[in-house]
């Protein structure tokens, strides 16, 4: 659920009672904003503000996929009203399209929880673009008024962003390729570590990196057509990998953002990519699933 407010006269008149509420009824909650709204909510909450857990954006919100398994982990079991507030100032136009997709996602991620989720949208900062979005990714709106339908709302598998069939850049620069099967997979991960070092990636990185590439050509091999290749090259700060597998297809409409099941065989590849790596692009051109793997050289990630 959305909840937009323009003063932190709003934020309270929207958000206290819930919280309050919640207390009474036994459920847990979890407020994750900046360090400033969160003091504001504990003023107002008095005695009551010990027993809400407190987190800030920044560190919570540092990276979409990480951000949404942390939440998948904390509403497991226990019935939990979460309020939720990403930073969206300082965003690239990636990153902020990210951002829209994880609230999308949080719909699916989070659906089969004990949880209500409200998800504020400080409109004096939160960037137009972002707050257009709003009903799209939120099946209802909290308002002085009360809850209403947003009157917009896609389903999370739905949902189109800007830039999500565009076909993908061509690589560029000191460009690596090679071909794997099954027996080429050892070789292939002393590959992706050698070109790694060599275009000067952190070494705490590489193992990440690796095991990722390691992970989605494996999928490739036993589930996909046997065989596949992978294209390295370094744009900017940050080095891409992207395995291609002929005949790829994806029967996942979320595929990696939501983790699989314990007993489930598959789904793991791509989850622990999005994990690991700053950023995963999928597309499937012509017959052949391509994945596309950015993990910034310095460490720096998504958002981070």
């Amino acid at each position: 659920m959305t909840v937009p407010y323009g003063s932190d006269e709003a934020f309270l008149r929207l958000l206290v009672p819930h919280v309050r509420t919640a207390l009474a009824n036994g459920t847990r909650v979890l407020a994750i904003t900046d360090r400033a709204k969160l003091e504001l909510l504990s003023d107002a909450l008095g005695r009551d503000a010990a027993l809400v857990d407190r987190r800030e954006s920044a560190s919570w919100y540092a990276h979409p996929p990480r951000a949404l398994a942390a939440g998948h982990e904390y509403l497991r079991g226990s019935r939990t009203l979460m309020i939720g507030e990403p930073v969206w100032a300082g965003r690239s136009e990636r990153e902020v399209r990210e951002w829209i997709r994880y609230e999308s996602v949080v719909n699916a991620a989070f659906g089969n929880a004990p949880a209500t989720v409200l998800c504020l949208y400080d409109v004096r900062v939160v960037p137009p673009a972002v707050l257009r979005y709003g009903p799209l990714t939120h099946p209802f709106e909290l308002g002085e008024d009360g809850e209403n339908p947003s009157g917009g709302f896609v389903p999370p598998h739905e949902l189109v962003l800007n830039g999500d069939r565009a076909p993908l850049p061509g690589p560029s620069g000191a460009i690596r390729s090679a071909d794997f099967t099954a027996r080429e997979l050892k070789r292939l991960r002393q590959t992706v570590g050698d070109y790694a070092r060599a275009a000067g990636m952190d070494r705490n990185l590489i193992a990440s990196l690796v095991l990722s590439v390691s992970e989605i050509a494996a999928n490739s091999v036993e589930h996909g057509a046997g065989h596949g290749s992978i294209t390295m090259w370094v744009n900017g700060r940050e080095l891409v990998c992207e395995i291609a597998e002929p005949g790829g297809g994806l029967d996942d409409p979320l595929p990696g953002y939501i983790p699989p099941e314990p007993e489930s065989p598959r789904g793991y590849g791509l989850w622990i990519s999005r994990q690991l790596c700053d950023l995963v692009e999928l597309r499937t051109e012509n017959g052949m699933l391509r994945v596309r793997l950015h993990m910034g050289l310095g460490g720096d990630t998504l958002g981070g």
